[in-house]
């Protein structure tokens, strides 16, 4: 793009930057300074209005970049992400949402430790909050990078470098002034402007095709050089047993992620009930349901209208298939409607990135004032003790999301995620699920479930070809690639599982029935609930 070109992109940018930094402003003169308004917003939204952050806090890079760019080049087989993405939820509707609602006040250790010994269940489960939410945000500074890069410079890696710093930074600000209140207004002004704009692209994109869907799928078909096998599946997880494995561990990680992602359970805290918490997720189905619907033509017409060969030109990873696409309905890189669709849609993608990162930040530098710091001291701090820990964590989150966003940079963010979406459902939700439905479950259970899933799935991402062994590895010039799948989640997730059980059959703890008892009643009608 030329430097005319650029201006309104990058006005937009400013624009959106000032109003979310405004947000942030007003929400850090209207707080009590506590806990819960830190955390949890005081519990003060509304359904709809919770339903609509939700949204803004899933649909993230990853959505709106990596699945549409993974279905422009792999056709059928990168439509995974959006079935995954949104089957998930109904875990989420039916085991999770309610019941977390009522057994908790800010975190997922919170829930665990109600009838356990606090110390070790909050420590194991605080880490691997932080872990998953670290890999979370990874994938959000990716997809920041490549598409500031593609404006400022095609594949500038000082332009990437230079926007994931700049992000970074301004999660750090908004987390540490504006705590969950301004965060869920970021996200809820984000996922209006991230529809609005999804569904402007999807009518062009049909409107292109006069309507006919057929035609889009045959078009994206000739033009991606495959033919027909681009609209079945196996172009990306056929073939040999390795992809064919790696296709059924991705989709369990999509399918069973959801219901351990730290900054998802977090929001269910800031309505006052669970049945407000139970409804505020209708609302995020509707919204991400659609949302990812439209994913699907967009990646179609992106193969169809800009080409696999020119996505992968502009980044490897597909990470820029939309602002390509984008730039071609409006008239071509050289014409003002393609300058100022452009413009609009990046401005659309760095908005959702920056609402995304803000949640995750919040979400875990609260697993580690009030999970961690909390349990490493002798006694617990005062709530405002916690609130000082959780905004200096922000701070630290910030610089490790940086650094290993920089080392990244270069890898799909659907898939990243997915790789986060892995280790919390490796880590998080057996410990969860046993917690809300096993009587029997005891302490050595939980910390065995956190730490038997988290350990094998960092292990083996670090022994896998994500990391070495391969020319799209983080580092391709070495090999110490043992293990063969991508994503971890097939080996992981039942081994979370097993340690949760084994650690509880080999305890000699006896389960404290009265607690059980009450968790139970709590968990089923909100009785005592914060």
């Amino acid at each position: 793009m030329t430097g005319d070109h650029k201006t309104p992109a990058l006005l937009l940018f400013s624009a959106f930057v000032v109003v979310t930094l405004a947000i942030t402003t007003w929400a850090s003169r209207n707080r009590r300074g506590s806990a819960e308004e830190f955390y949890a917003g005081g519990r003060l939204f509304t359904p709809m209005e919770n339903g609509f952050a939700i949204a803004g806090d899933y649909m993230s890079a990853a959505s709106f970049l990596g699945i549409s760019g993974l279905i422009a080049l792999f056709g059928y087989d990168g439509m995974l992400y959006s079935v995954g993405f949104l089957v998930a939820w109904l875990v989420v509707l039916f085991l999770v949402a309610e019941l977390v609602r009522n057994c908790g006040r800010f975190t997922l250790a919170d829930v665990v430790a109600a009838r356990m010994r606090e110390r070790p269940v909050r420590i194991a489960a605080g880490t691997s909050s932080v872990a998953v939410s670290v890999l979370y945000l990874v994938a959000q500074m990716v997809g920041a990078g490549s598409l500031v890069a593609l404006l400022l410079g095609g594949t500038s890696e000082g332009a990437q470098n230079w926007t994931i710093v700049g992000v970074g930074a301004l999660m750090v600000i908004y987390v540490s002034l504006g705590g969950m209140r301004a965060t869920t207004w970021i996200q809820i002004v984000k996922a209006v402007l991230l529809l609005c704009g999804t569904v402007a692209l999807t009518v062009l994109v049909l409107v292109r095709f006069h309507g006919d869907v057929d035609r889009l799928l045959l078009t994206a078909a000739e033009r991606s050089g495959h033919g027909e096998a681009f609209l079945a599946p196996g172009l990306k997880y056929g073939g040999d047993w390795t992809a064919r494995f790696d296709f059924i561990s991705l989709g369990l990680a999509l399918v069973l992620g959801t219901a351990g992602l730290p900054h998802i359970l977090s929001r269910f805290y800031t309505v006052p009930t669970a049945r407000a918490a139970r409804r505020s997720v209708v609302w995020a189905i509707g919204l991400i349901g659609g949302f990812y619907l439209m994913t699907i033509v967009l990646g179609y017409g992106a193969a169809a209208l800009v080409g696999p060969d020119a996505v992968r030109e502009s980044n490897a990873a597909g990470n820029t298939a939309v602002p390509l696409l984008a730039l071609d309905l409006g008239g071509g890189a050289e014409s003002t409607g393609g300058t100022v669709l452009f413009a609009v849609v990046a401005a659309v993608a760095f908005a959702t990135i920056l609402a995304v990162v803000a949640g995750i930040t919040l979400a875990s530098s609260a697993s580690v004032a009030h999970d961690l710091y909390a349990s490493l001291r002798r006694r617990r701090g005062k709530p405002r003790s916690e609130v000082v820990v959780a905004r200096v964590a922000a701070v630290g989150i910030g610089v490790v999301a940086i650094a290993l966003g920089l080392l990244a940079r270069d890898l799909n963010v659907a898939f990243l995620v997915g790789l986060a979406f892995a280790v919390a459902a490796s880590a998080n939700l057996p410990v969860l699920l046993y917690s809300l439905f096993w009587r029997r479950f005891t302490t050595r259970g939980a910390v065995w479930a956190v730490y038997g899933g988290l350990i094998p799935a960092v292990v083996l991402v670090l022994l896998s070809p994500v990391v070495s062994g391969s020319p799209d590895a983080l580092f391709p010039g070495v090999d110490f690639q043992y293990f063969p799948l991508q994503n971890p989640g097939l080996v992981s997730i039942p081994l979370g599982f097993v340690a949760g059980w084994l650690g509880t059959v080999t305890s000699t703890e006896v389960p404290d029935e009265a607690k059980h008892a009450e968790t139970e009643v709590r968990a089923l009608t909100g009785a005592g609930a914060a």
